[in-house]
């Protein structure tokens, strides 16, 4: 194995460790939604200074590569790619981070039917599950997965459009909650850019 090659699948590896991590810090900020666990919140803050330092790490390793081995074709394309799928992880984990941050903004825990009208934890489901599957694709170089991503997004969409005539019925119901009810509106927004970030990536890995 030459030491270009070397150098692909360390980049690989450390970009699927990650991938890993981003789509654990989702998962921890449903289960902090959920719950409304402070102390979990508190974890994904901390965990974002290692997704900082993963995207800081694969842009060096990128023009390292980049300028050290000039690599050409498929080589090229995927260096290119993982470029652009590292800055897309790395807005997902500021996401994760900025929804559990407003749970410290929230007086109480939402109730499960509310969760359930604006449909926030099935969000999280399609996204975590997007998530998912680009990773799937990226580590098999399959792109079943990562073409189905577009689909999937559509559902992120159609809740986020129809986010503002739901939070206002829920606000007519609960005038005295409007600071709390907003804070899902925030969610809901933020989970939508989430589905936005995993399409780039399900194109990089198309393009790879």
């Amino acid at each position: 194995m030459s030491h270009l090659n070397i150098e692909i699948e360390r980049l690989k590896a450390d970009t699927i460790e990650m991938w890993c991590l981003v789509i654990s810090q989702l998962e921890k900020a449903k289960l902090a939604i959920e719950t409304f666990d402070e102390h979990l919140a508190n974890e994904i803050n901390a965990n974002e200074k290692r997704v900082d330092a993963f995207e800081l790490k694969l842009d060096m390793d990128c023009e390292n590569i980049l300028a050290l081995f000039n690599p050409l074709a498929n080589d090229l394309r995927f260096v290119l790619s993982v470029l652009k799928i590292n800055y897309n992880l790395e807005r997902i984990g500021d996401y994760a981070k900025g929804i559990t941050r407003c749970i410290r903004d929230t007086s109480e825990p939402f109730s499960k039917e509310v969760l359930r009208e604006t449909h926030v934890i099935s969000m999280f489901e399609i996204a975590i599950d997007m998530l998912r599957g680009t990773l799937e694709s990226f580590e098999s170089e399959n792109n079943k997965n990562a073409i189905a991503v577009f689909k999937k997004d559509e559902y992120l969409d159609k809740v986020n459009s129809e986010a503002n005539v739901v939070i206002a019925e829920i606000i007519k119901r609960n005038p005295e909650k409007i600071n709390d009810t907003l804070q899902l509106l925030s969610f809901i927004r933020k989970l939508e850019r989430v589905g936005d970030q995993v399409q780039n990536i399900a194109e990089e890995i198309v393009f790879y």
